[in-house]
């Protein structure tokens, strides 16, 4: 008995521990897992007198699978306003952009011009640089006003475009940014999509985001929009063109600038990229998570173990202690655990999933955690972070990518 003491301590002090860090979680970081910051309704009669311009960015590549669901509903947007889509066209091989300009044929709607940037100089991300051209182009007519950066991957349903400009001027933000609903239609969807909104709302939550003032920055790189005048005081995108994470640095830059953002999920905003199989999955994520920790190996370690602590522990305590008989043990670890699913249902509501897949949650996080340490295997193989044909190169030494991820 007193041989197994020792690690039975350890054990149940390690439970507790696990058990006190969702405690936390639960009443200290923002109250990341509630699902309710969302764009509010407009009033009867708060329009604004006048609507001011929107040029819509949408940088594509290799997009010609998605634009027919995505593209139409932003030509379809009733703006009162004058608002025009610049589609950037950049380097696509599977004729994006004689779609964009038949499907603008097709369904009418608001003006679109298609333009490409040509491959990007050294040191600019793919995206970025497209955005950077499509901004450019748009300025001659676009001078003042509001810039809409949205990714090619994203439907708006109608009204979207007019409650986001309603939104920022009724709050008086330069930039409100919505995390468009992901697709979640098959089993590995499912299981790993929910989680990954939850995750970056535990890193970056929502209300701690939005209080002004404050300095925790993250916006949605699929739905920003943003008031040309703190576009380019922010210097957007040219003073994080190397970013991986670019809608992170977007928010950074605008913050530093004396900017306000509001974050929140989305209702008329939603991504048609699918995700059918494990193997997609694991390359979204993993192609930007080495870059998130700022190609850091002691970030690296802290992550893995804080994944362990946080999401492992509880379910492997619970279960330990039910099979040797510790109350103690099986009572911290099935706290925990239950503290973890009851955060994770208002995500899984959100998506309209069935909540028997909240307890998985830990099986989903072990799963995160293996695509940040194959993210950091294939940094340091030289192989960067690679994604529709284009492999970015490591950073140089004390160059950092400010941290969801530029094509």
């Amino acid at each position: 008995m007193w041989g197994r003491l020792p690690r039975v301590t350890i054990s149940i002090v390690i439970a507790l521990v696990s058990l006190l860090a969702w405690g936390w979680l639960l009443v200290g970081q923002g109250g990341f897992w509630r699902t309710d910051v969302r764009l509010p309704p407009r009033a009867p009669g708060g329009d604004p007198a006048v609507w001011p311009a929107v040029a819509v960015v949408v940088p594509a590549r290799d997009e010609a699978h998605v634009l027919p669901d995505s593209l139409p509903s932003l030509l379809a947007q009733e703006y009162p306003g004058r608002a025009e889509v610049f589609l950037v066209d950049d380097g696509s091989t599977d004729g994006t952009s004689a779609l964009a300009r038949a499907i603008a044929e097709e369904h009418g709607g608001l003006p679109l011009t298609v333009c490409s940037p040509g491959e990007p100089p050294a040191g600019w991300a793919g995206k970025l640089w497209a955005v950077h051209h499509g901004i450019g182009v748009a300025a001659g007519a676009y001078e003042h006003g509001y810039l809409l950066l949205t990714d090619a991957d994203i439907a708006h349903r109608p009204g979207s475009l007019r409650e986001l400009v309603a939104a920022a001027l009724a709050d008086g933000r330069d930039v409100v940014s919505q995390m468009a609903r992901l697709r979640v239609e098959t089993g590995w969807e499912r299981l790993i999509v929910p989680a990954f909104v939850y995750f970056f709302a535990q890193l970056y939550p929502f209300r701690w985001i939005n209080r002004r003032g404050g300095h925790t920055a993250a916006a949605a790189g699929g739905c920003v929009l943003i008031r040309r005048e703190v576009a380019e005081r922010a210097g957007v995108p040219a003073a994080f063109r190397h970013a991986v994470i670019d809608d992170v640095a977007l928010a950074r830059a605008v913050k530093r600038s004396g900017g306000t953002i509001w974050l929140g999920l989305a209702d008329r905003v939603d991504s048609v990229r699918p995700y059918p199989r494990l193997s997609e999955l694991w390359r979204m994520i993993s192609r930007s998570a080495y870059a998130q920790l700022r190609h850091n190996p002691a970030l690296l370690m802290a992550t893995l173990a804080g994944l362990a602590l946080v999401y492992a522990v509880p379910p492997v305590a619970a279960v330990a202690g039910a099979v040797t008989g510790d109350g103690l043990l099986l009572a911290a670890g099935s706290a925990a655990w239950a503290v973890m699913t009851g955060t994770y249902a208002p995500t899984l509501r959100y998506y309209r999933q069935p909540l028997w897949l909240a307890p998985l949650l830990p099986f989903t996080a072990m799963l995160y955690a293996a695509m940040t340490a194959d993210s950091a295997l294939q940094h340091y193989r030289g192989r960067g972070a690679a994604w529709k044909g284009r492999t970015y190169a490591r950073p140089q030494s004390g160059e950092q990518a400010p941290g969801p991820a530029a094509d």
